[in-house]
């Protein structure tokens, strides 16, 4: 490393790690100012719950396998690594998402918005609902307005305005497909803002979506050429980005490197005289001393690596808990399903006492993802109402998404490949209160100099939520850094 510069260990090489130490060399560079960051990995692999594998012919999504266009912070993190042109979108004609009722598939009504149609036509149309569940669903725009301005669960504001049909049938499943977690302890002011922000805006959840539509109806009018379809993948898989941002840090990535204690060290001096802020210590005796410091592992880790720096941040840390969940993706011919399938996936309720909280066609959702005549799915498992489906052993997890594809599709033929990830206490859970507790964690962090938080456990699980939250940790270390003028 150059003598004279700054040093800024990078802890965690996931998305939010990878993501600042990129930001921190792009900063340096524009600024002519020297920053030498250097990421330290637990592990031998990058990306966290990002991961690709490419096997006879298929494209095979371990975790997440796509992202929000309407969030910009990774589609600009692709253009700025020049990987834009393999972004692509989701195959529109499949777009449809299937909650299972009964036992059978049921699609979700067109126009519905996660917790709540746009149009009523769709929905008097669909058998997912009673009469009376359709009637309560339609007289929201009557229900009045939320005047307490503190959080609540997801769970209590859609009984609450949409009734418990809407919970139980799809807001559930929904939010245990998105966060793998329980909506009467998920915040819906950390999860679903955009609704709240709607009842108190309108007044009525439908109200707000029905002005949402014609708003984006109006921009469609003005905007001519291609436009992105709402979920953004890469042609060859998510890793695509990982890989990118790997090759460009080539040189600071540090792998099987645990950190194991992070002392204060405003007194230590390297041979110029510099002060260092932090020292690392790591696992197998040896150490490395920095100016600044990003902590972008989890929040149960940062907890234990903190204790000794600000008990009562590290307190806030702990206090955020985690799901585990698994992907069991299984290929199979086209022939194979006594019905081609024609939609994106389907979610499951916990109601209907099933081992698996949903299913995806990946090849359905973006194109050249398996052989012709082939068709790659996928089946998420565990998550906070599942949790003991994580005992299970990879081939258990096998039967038992075998098992459900057999009865709710038909499909009891053997899989041409198979393929388990486990993804332990990979799901931050926000629970009620969940934004404030965050910002008290913020405001002690900031009161710590020289330190900065990011990750998926602050204000958003998604892939640009991660992105943006180490682009800003990077950058509130770039400004302490940088000279005064």
């Amino acid at each position: 490393m150059d003598s004279a510069a700054r040093r800024v260990a990078i802890i965690g090489g996931g998305i939010s790690g990878l993501a600042a130490a990129f930001r921190l060399g792009e900063l340096s560079k524009a600024n002519q100012i020297p920053i030498e960051a250097a990421l330290f990995e637990s592990g031998t692999r990058l990306g966290g719950a990002l991961d690709t594998i490419r096997r006879d012919g298929f494209v095979i999504e371990l975790g997440a396998d796509s992202f929000l266009a309407e969030k910009p912070a990774a589609a600009k993190l692709a253009e700025r690594l020049g990987i834009a042109d393999q972004l692509i979108g989701t195959q529109e004609k499949f777009r449809k998402t299937f909650v299972v009722r009964g036992g059978r598939l049921v699609e979700i009504p067109e126009g519905f918005s996660l917790l709540a149609p746009t149009w009523f036509g769709p929905l008097l149309r669909s058998p997912l609902f009673s009469a009376a569940g359709k009637l309560r669903i339609m007289i929201e725009p009557l229900v009045p307005r939320r005047r307490a301005l503190e959080d609540e669960s997801l769970a209590a504001f859609v009984r609450r305005r949409l009734g418990r049909q809407t919970l139980v049938r799809v807001a559930q499943p929904l939010a245990g497909g998105i966060y793998t977690a329980d909506p009467e302890m998920l915040s819906v002011g950390a999860t679903m803002p955009r609704f709240v922000e709607m009842e108190r805006r309108y007044g009525s959840v439908i109200r707000g979506l029905r002005a949402a539509a014609r708003a984006r109806d109006a921009d469609a009018r003005g905007t001519s050429g291609a436009r992105w379809s709402l979920f953004l993948g890469f042609k060859d898989g998510i890793r695509t980005m990982v890989d990118a941002l790997t090759g460009r840090l080539e040189g600071s990535i540090n792998y099987g490197a645990e950190v194991v204690a992070l002392t204060g060290a405003a007194g230590l001096h390297d041979a110029t005289e510099s002060v260092r802020r932090w020292r690392l210590g790591f696992r197998d005796g040896s150490s490395f001393d920095a100016d600044a410091v990003v902590y972008a592992a989890p929040a149960f880790a940062a907890a234990l690596i903190l204790q000794s720096i600000n008990p009562e941040l590290a307190a806030m840390l702990s206090a955020i808990a985690y799901a585990s969940a698994a992907t069991v993706n299984l290929a199979f011919r086209a022939a194979d399903f006594p019905q081609a399938p024609a939609a994106f996936g389907f979610v499951v309720p916990v109601a209907e006492r099933r081992r698996i909280i949903a299913g995806s066609f990946s090849s359905l959702k973006f194109p050249g993802r398996a052989p012709a005549g082939m068709v790659l799915a996928r089946v998420f498992l565990g998550g906070a109402l599942q949790s003991e489906m994580m005992a299970l052993n990879d081939a258990e997890m096998i039967a038992a998404a075998r098992e459900e594809f057999a009865s709710l599709i038909g499909v009891t033929a053997e899989p041409a490949l198979t393929c388990v990830r486990r993804w332990p206490a990979s799901m931050p859970q926000y629970a009620v209160g969940h934004l404030a507790r965050v910002a008290e964690i913020e405001r002690m962090a900031e009161a710590v100099p020289g330190l900065a938080l990011a990750g998926a456990y602050l204000r958003g699980v998604g892939i640009p939520d991660c992105i943006a939250s180490g682009e800003r940790a990077a950058e509130t270390i770039f400004s302490q850094l940088a000279p005064r003028p």
